[in-house]
């Protein structure tokens, strides 16, 4: 497995302290070197692509190993939660990091968007609120944001895992 690093790293020179960025390339580099020995341990090759989005750390395994990501993105999620328990074991802060899989969550950003596009446009043209199924809260912040950015507002109900979004007319 290879890892491919994009992220400049910023200083902060006000005091000893890494910066947010430094921080963040710090939790990508201890979740990569974590995925690492476990796909070792199941005997899987695949490249590491780190990153840093916002204010999260990234990690994209690029490989065929759709069994890690599993019915409906679960695998993928337990992962991510494993590999975020290792990240706060070694730095002692909670980690936001973002893991991806054989660009599973990738996929299902671009279709969670054109979804959302349509269900905007039923809910201007109908005037009614529209509430969709549950969601993990990585599919539910897409919706927001298509929500947002369509001019329209939108919320979260309901108690995880059964969480969901609803779409509110304008």
């Amino acid at each position: 497995m290879t890892e491919n690093v994009e992220t400049p790293v910023e200083t902060d020179e006000q005091d000893d302290r890494p910066s947010r960025a430094q921080r963040l390339v710090e939790e990508g580099d201890i979740a990569a070197d974590y995925l690492y020995e476990l796909l070792d341990i199941i005997d899987l090759d695949g490249e590491a692509d780190l990153g840093v989005e916002g204010d999260r750390a990234t990690v994209s395994i690029d490989a065929d190993l759709r069994q890690l990501v599993g019915d409906n993105g679960e695998v993928l999620e337990a992962l991510q939660e494993l590999t975020r328990l290792a990240v706060y074991r070694q730095t002692g802060e909670r980690s936001r990091l973002m893991l991806d899989i054989a660009g599973y969550r990738a996929g299902r950003r671009s279709a969670l968007e054109a979804e959302a596009t349509k269900l905007v446009d039923e809910v201007k043209e109908s005037g009614q609120p529209l509430s969709l199924d549950p969601m993990s809260p990585f599919e539910r912040k897409i919706v927001h944001d298509v929500v947002a950015a369509a001019g329209l507002q939108s919320e979260s109900e309901g108690v995880e895992p059964r969480r969901y979004v609803v779409i509110l007319p304008s």
